[in-house]
């Protein structure tokens, strides 16, 4: 297995992706063919997750051995993870939802910035890197505080975090600003998460300051979703979860699925539909957005156009105009061709908008999309809770108020897996508004106590004292900033 830039890089090994994060021409990183899974599924249901998580990664990871993936695997998913199952599949009503939650930072994004440092440790060891990797990373509130977590006192490594001050949780933001680690570095900055991803993107892509830091013997690298070791081990779940269905006869062996997933910077659906290519039978990827609909407009008209008012909604972790990973899926809807790739990437840096092909626009009848309002997910929550006694987060809600009007329109009642990408207490003033708790008088962390007595639900460990611990990184910048911010940090 080999890996390739999308917009033309010449292709490299699986360890080199992993530590590159990002193609020097601003691409990103895709595996030259899709594995097949070749053992049953019959037989595959007896395997826990870290046994499946070890089948599938040795099919992308070629040029690692069965013990260092085995090493990555083991140490990653251990009792960090409060269930043993690491991602539980929950039956209510008739739908599935896939809690991906239960890692030490209750999002979704722990169950691959858990095994990352891992993966990249081990990749610098096999290539004799001796520079310290430099983690740069944009965050619309959860990736941060999962990749600080998951990268925090890694020997060879600092990790610094960008995030919108005013674009995440009082919870998120909490998280993030409180991490311990001399290797840690946490920067608000004063603007929104396409702010920060663009600026990383282009220190990325500044050689001459790479170089500078190279001369001081540090690189950088990514724990974004671009990195292609991020996205490999999202992959895993989607499968675990249709094997557990299979095991309580929920499904026969064969029966195509649908999967549901609330989507912003598109990794997470994305790993849904490498799991398809790898032949999981999924019927259809539903992609749900919030009134910050771009990737809704490019499923139903085949045009990406991010020239539109941003939006502040109570899923700030989908408050996202640019969806980077919808790269790698134009690179497979295009037939592999790196040059439409680097003229629709150009096209959306320069005009800010792009129309596919026709072509490409017939690919894409695997997915349907949808959106959700603020208000239509404030209603979900509530309607869920009363009738199921289920508690659900707002980017959960948006999901299932996307599936619920696809149902609706298509007529589709095959078993469906929707994605539950956080703990509803990393957004408890919109939980708590959604279930009509009066919060008007209380901050974020009283409103904790107020929610777990309300729904008979405990607060997760990984928040329960959050509001008491210290305040570690206290640093804000421009936009325009972030170069001095790294420079101030490392001492260059």
């Amino acid at each position: 297995m080999i890996y390739k830039g999308t917009r033309g890089e010449k292709s490299i090994t699986s360890s080199e992706a992993i530590i590159k994060g990002i193609a020097e021409d601003g691409g990103l990183y895709v595996p030259n063919e899709f594995p097949k899974i070749d053992i049953p599924f019959s037989n595959l249901i007896n395997y826990d997750y870290k046994q499946l998580c070890v089948y599938i990664l040795k099919k992308y990871l070629t040029d690692f051995t069965e013990e260092e993936i085995k090493y990555c695997v083991y140490n990653a998913y251990d009792n960090k993870f409060i269930k043993d199952e690491i991602a539980p599949l929950v039956k209510v009503g008739e739908e599935f939802f896939l809690e991906l939650y239960h890692g030490p930072t209750l999002a979704f994004k722990d169950m691959a910035l858990s095994i990352l440092p891992y993966l990249l440790k081990t990749a610098c060891r096999k290539l004799g890197i001796q520079d310290e990797i430099v983690i740069l990373t944009a965050t619309s509130g959860d990736t941060g505080k999962a990749a600080l977590q998951g990268f925090a006192n890694v020997e060879g490594t600092k990790i610094i975090v960008f995030f919108p001050e005013e674009g995440v949780s009082s919870i998120q933001k909490a998280q993030m600003i409180t991490q311990q680690g001399e290797n840690t570095h946490v920067v608000g900055i004063y603007g929104n998460f396409d702010d920060a991803q663009r600026a990383v993107k282009e220190i990325f892509n500044d050689k001459e300051f790479n170089n500078i830091l190279k001369d001081k013997k540090y690189m950088f690298s990514s724990a974004n979703s671009i990195n292609i070791g991020r996205l490999l081990p999202q992959v895993v779940y989607y499968i675990y979860s249709y094997l557990f269905m299979l095991k309580q006869e929920e499904i026969r062996e064969g029966e195509s699925i649908n999967v549901v997933v609330p989507t912003g910077n598109f990794g997470n659906i994305l790993a849904a539909y490498y799991a398809k290519k790898m032949g999981l039978p999924i019927n259809k990827l539903i992609c749900a957005s919030n009134e910050n609909n771009v990737l809704c407009d490019f499923f139903n008209e085949g045009i990406y156009n991010k020239n539109r008012e941003f939006k502040v909604t109570s899923s700030p972790s989908m408050d996202i105009l640019i969806s980077s990973n919808l790269e790698r899926l134009l690179y497979h809807i295009s037939g592999e061709d790196e040059s439409i790739v680097r003229d629709l990437m150009r096209k959306l840096n320069n005009e800010g908008k792009y129309v596919i092909n026709e072509n490409m626009k017939n690919e894409l009848k695997d997915f349907y999309s949808g959106f959700a309002s603020d208000k239509e997910t404030y209603k979900i929550i509530k309607d869920v809770f009363e009738y199921d006694k289920y508690l659900m987060d707002t980017h959960t809600a948006v999901a299932y108020k996307v599936y619920r009007d696809y149902k609706n329109v298509m007529k589709d009642n095959k078993k469906t897996i929707i994605a539950s990408t956080a703990s509803p207490f990393k957004f408890p003033r919109d939980v708590c508004k959604a279930l009509g708790i009066d919060n008007n008088d209380l901050d974020d962390f009283q409103l904790l106590d107020k929610l777990s007595s309300f729904a008979n639900v405990s607060i997760p460990n990984g928040i329960s004292d959050i509001q008491d611990r210290k305040v570690i990184h206290n640093n804000l910048c421009k936009k325009e900033e972030l170069k001095s911010q790294i420079e101030k940090f490392l001492k260059v």
